[in-house]
């Protein structure tokens, strides 16, 4: 594996259907292909909108089987371009069962394994205990062609529980793929997962759609994705704040190394000090 791994993000708006959505993220993989990425990851419930700014059951018909037929298809294209991909989906595991989840193709096409979101939240404009049980898979990291990666996904990036599991895993390379709202989160967003790059020692690609969804609600959802490295840097431009972007960035595994000699935060955490934190 390559010290250097170009990695891309997509953060886009919703074009009103499932499948020209689907299409839409097929030519993004093939432009980022074009470009030399390696691995790539979508925004949160990538096919669909954010339906989750209102509460109907009618749109339990976004949900299907992962794997399944929208994994089945990205895997085919991974398949064909070389290329890792981490697609976030609206999973139904049997009726009335169902998760916020991100499959993990290889670059062979091969279906690595999928996390479930674990934390769900229950406020204005993010109603989503309606639509998602919480996660049961725990923290799993998956060995791909561009190294050990991991997925948290949008919510979950406010709690340093889950980013610390996932280092403790060995992920090189966090994806959090969010659906969040300019009123809402907009000062924290360049600044939590920074943060948790800097405490956990590995590169975040963090993604968040554009736009507004009017069908659905009033959310304006700001973009502005990125890569950020172990030392809290942008690798690069941030996304813009409106506009469909594909992010494409080389990431220097090798700086991992470095961080991790000069700070030695795993070998110090205190894990015997910390039970009053894990009770409810």
């Amino acid at each position: 594996m390559a010290d250097v791994v170009r990695a891309a993000l997509v953060q886009t708006s919703w074009t009103g259907d499932k499948e020209s959505m689907i299409k839409a993220h097929e030519e993004y993989a093939r432009q980022a292909a074009a470009q030399g990425a390696q691995v790539i990851c979508f925004q949160e419930l990538f096919y669909g909108p954010y339906f989750c700014q209102k509460q109907d059951a009618e749109y339990y018909e976004y949900a299907e089987s992962v794997p399944g037929p929208t994994t089945e298809r990205f895997a085919a294209l991974a398949q064909e371009l070389g290329m890792v991909m981490v697609l976030p989906e609206y999973e139904q595991e049997q009726p009335g069962v169902l998760y916020n989840t991100a499959a993990v193709i290889d670059a062979d096409g091969t279906y690595l394994g999928k996390y479930r979101k674990n934390h769900i939240p229950q406020v204005k404009g993010f109603w989503e205990k309606f639509y998602f049980r919480p996660g049961n898979l725990g923290y799993p990291i998956f060995d791909t062609a561009v190294g050990r990666i991991g997925v948290y996904i949008c919510y979950d990036r406010h709690f340093p529980e889950g980013w610390r599991a996932l280092g403790l895993a060995g992920a090189k390379i966090v994806f959090n793929p969010s659906a969040t709202s300019r009123g809402l989160s907009a000062y924290l967003w360049q600044l939590e997962q920074p943060a948790s790059a800097v405490a956990n020692e590995y590169f975040i690609g963090a993604i968040n759609r554009v736009g507004i969804e009017s069908e659905f609600g009033d959310n304006d959802f700001y973009g502005t994705s990125y890569f950020v490295d172990p030392e809290g840097k942008f690798v690069g431009e941030v996304g813009h704040d409106h506009d469909p972007e594909l992010i494409v960035r080389d990431l220097d595994l090798g700086l991992l190394d470095t961080v991790r000699d000069r700070w030695q935060f795993y070998r110090d955490r205190r894990p015997d000090a910390y039970g009053d934190l894990t009770k409810p």
